[in-house]
């Protein structure tokens, strides 16, 4: 929060005019400071602060990006509902892009209905995580030629997203079959899965914590850390973390949420699940 207190730097914002706030450029530090509001668990004052930013917008852009930020500070609050409600407004926006920008627009139709499913999932919402990740293939694979995102890609992201529902459902034999697929495809297509293999680890991490084999979490997530990308990922170490509790080792657990906590310093789904799950945890609320 820069050198101001939470509450000055709230005060400031909502008195300096619209156009100094939203005008000329800007309309990032404003969401920088929401984001900033959201890290530290002032979820009401972050919305206050980005509902004049979708109201004072200058340009459909930036009323787009004002609600896309909107969506995630639902999520910090673990608000599927609202979460949805703000990334169909987004869109929204990038379905009237789809004429001078196809290949992008698609794409980022695709993006948003993921984010809005990560959250729900993550939430514990499955049927409406589900809707989103299948609403978010759908979407993506509409992107016109020449492409430039795989259709391979949207079709792991579903194996991928699949795969986990089916785990938190407790349907280990339908996470077990998607997790293959997923293999399948990341086989099928070795430009994406340049990319994208890091994910892999995580996901029969993933499942295998959620299915309570927690000996091959405890091996398939440490390789997931360990991978090129992933050490600083909020949510693989706070799994990691999780598979440690569950295994008896609290220190070691303690270890590792200390340090994902320090990690999901973002505004997205992970750090947006992370951080106020484990400022509960580690008893940061008291």
């Amino acid at each position: 929060m820069k050198t101001l207190s939470m509450a000055i730097a709230l005060a400031h914002l909502l008195a300096a005019p619209a156009a100094a706030q939203f005008g000329g450029g800007s309309q990032s530090e404003v969401l920088r400071e929401a984001a900033a509001l959201d890290s530290r668990g002032a979820t009401t004052e972050a919305r206050a602060v980005l509902q004049r930013a979708i109201d004072e917008a200058a340009s459909p852009a930036a009323r787009a990006a004002a609600q896309r930020t909107m969506a995630m500070s639902y999520a910090f609050d673990g608000d599927c509902a609202n979460t949805v409600k703000y990334e169909e407004l987004v869109i929204s926006y990038w379905i009237t892009r789809e004429q001078a920008e196809p290949q992008n627009a698609f794409y980022q139709q695709g993006e948003m209905a993921n984010e809005a499913a990560r959250v729900c999932i993550d939430h514990g919402d499955f049927t409406t995580a589900e809707k989103y990740y299948r609403r978010g293939r759908e979407l993506g694979l509409k992107e016109p030629e020449p492409r430039t995102h795989a259709a391979s890609l949207w079709e792991y992201r579903t194996a991928h997203a699949l795969a986990r529902l089916a785990a938190r459902r407790g349907d280990a034999a339908e996470a077990k079959r998607q997790v293959a697929e997923a293999r399948r495809i990341l086989d099928g297509d070795k430009t994406m899965a340049a990319d994208q293999e890091r994910f892999y680890p995580y996901l029969t991490g993933y499942v295998a914590l959620y299915t309570n084999d927690l000996k091959t979490a405890e091996v398939e997530l440490t390789r997931a850390v360990a991978m090129p990308g992933n050490a600083n990922d909020p949510f693989i170490n706070y799994l990691l973390g999780l598979t440690y509790e569950r295994l008896g080792q609290a220190q070691k657990a303690h270890e590792i949420f200390v340090k994902a906590y320090d990690r999901a310093r973002g505004h997205n789904p992970p750090a947006a699940f992370v951080r106020p799950t484990l400022r509960k945890k580690l008893g940061m609320d008291k």
